[in-house]
């Protein structure tokens, strides 16, 4: 939501915006199988609170820089130390809900993301609107500070933790099935979660802060989405099966957004906030599914590896977006990433429950 700002106030290309949203992907890639680990071995409480206290450091000196190159390589180590919220919030779920309650539980933890976008989207445009992007990062550092102190205040460790194998999850073929398939999910959710803004202000000509509005839909709806779709997930028994379902529910709207890229605005509008919400909605359910294959006690591996995937994704989807659409058009980008979502879908056909 704050690409166009900053895109005015670093003078970027279309190809630098995509750098700059890439890199707190490109920061968190390395370092989320070790926090995993670190997780397993000491704890979440430590590993969460002093990540995110790190992060938050980051994004203000961020703030503070004037150039491009700073901006990219803070926001990368701010993705770096972010990354311990991971998977040590991911294992504390597990082993404090039965595996009854967790497609639930995971999916109210994964709204941690739309709900986070949302109050973003509602509130950082006008502040960089009427104050500068520099107090819109500031913004974003104190959210990663309160973080922190929430986790070192409220979270509770389990009462031991052991040390796990780093073979054991790097060795199961289901684990990177999983990984895999959640990472091309991911590249449709990028076009949505990450473009919106960028495209109905640059294409469209609306202004950065109705853009925001229509991505704030988005997270109200992929919030439910999540919640409703880690429940759906409980009464089924079964995760790989919804999560299937969801991600051709992600193709089928990207590629009518795609359809709808120059139609009048009621009809965009609405596709963009259903295909947004779509986008949000599957990954609770592919967070559950890896952590319950590698058992609560090598969960936090299991999540950094599959966490992994997904940032190696999360690199790659919005730099191959922006530069698909600077060579082409938003029309294909956003088919593009339809067809993403669809190679998801069919790579986790072999993991589907009966």
């Amino acid at each position: 939501m704050l690409a166009p700002e900053l895109r005015t106030h670093y003078h970027l290309t279309l190809g630098q915006v995509g750098v700059v949203l890439a890199a707190v992907n490109v920061g968190m890639t390395p370092t989320l199988l070790l926090w995993g680990l670190a997780a397993d071995r000491v704890g979440e409480r430590l590993v969460l609170a002093s990540g995110l206290a790190v992060a938050s450091a980051a994004v203000a000196a961020a703030a503070l820089g004037g150039t491009y190159g700073s901006l990219v390589l803070l926001l990368a180590v701010a993705g770096a130390f972010g990354a311990s919220v991971n998977a040590a919030s991911g294992r504390a779920v597990m082993a404090w809900f039965p595996r009854d309650e967790r497609g639930l539980a995971l999916g109210i933890r994964q709204t941690n993301v739309p709900i986070g976008g949302l109050v973003a989207a509602l509130a950082l445009p006008p502040v960089a609107d009427g104050f500068g992007i520099r107090w819109a990062l500031f913004g974003l550092a104190a959210g990663l500070a309160v973080g922190a102190l929430a986790g070192a205040v409220l979270l509770r460790d389990p009462a031991t933790h052991e040390q796990t194998p780093l073979a054991r999850p790097l060795r199961d073929p289901k684990a990177w099935r999983i990984s895999w398939g959640s990472g091309l999910l991911l590249v449709g959710q990028t076009a949505t979660m990450s473009f919106t803004v960028l495209f109905l202000h640059s294409a469209r000509g609306l202004s950065t802060t109705s853009a925001a509005l229509v991505l704030a839909g988005s997270q109200v709806l992929g919030a439910a989405a999540r919640i409703g779709a880690g429940h759906w997930s409980d009464r089924l028994g079964v995760r790989i099966v919804p999560m299937r379902r969801l991600a051709l529910g992600i193709a089928i709207t990207l590629a009518l957004v795609a359809i709808l890229s120059h139609a009048p605005r009621w009809l965009l509008l609405p596709a963009l906030v259903v295909a947004g919400g779509f986008g949000l909605s599957w990954n609770g359910l592919s967070f559950t599914a890896a952590a319950e294959l590698a058992g609560t006690r090598a969960s936090g591996a299991a999540l950094g590896l599959q966490q992994t995937v997904l940032g190696l994704a999360g690199i790659v989807g919005p730099i191959g977006f922006a530069a698909l659409v600077g060579v082409a058009s938003w029309r294909i980008g956003f088919f593009a990433a339809a067809l993403a979502a669809l190679t998801g879908w069919s790579v986790l056909r072999p993991l589907a429950e009966r």
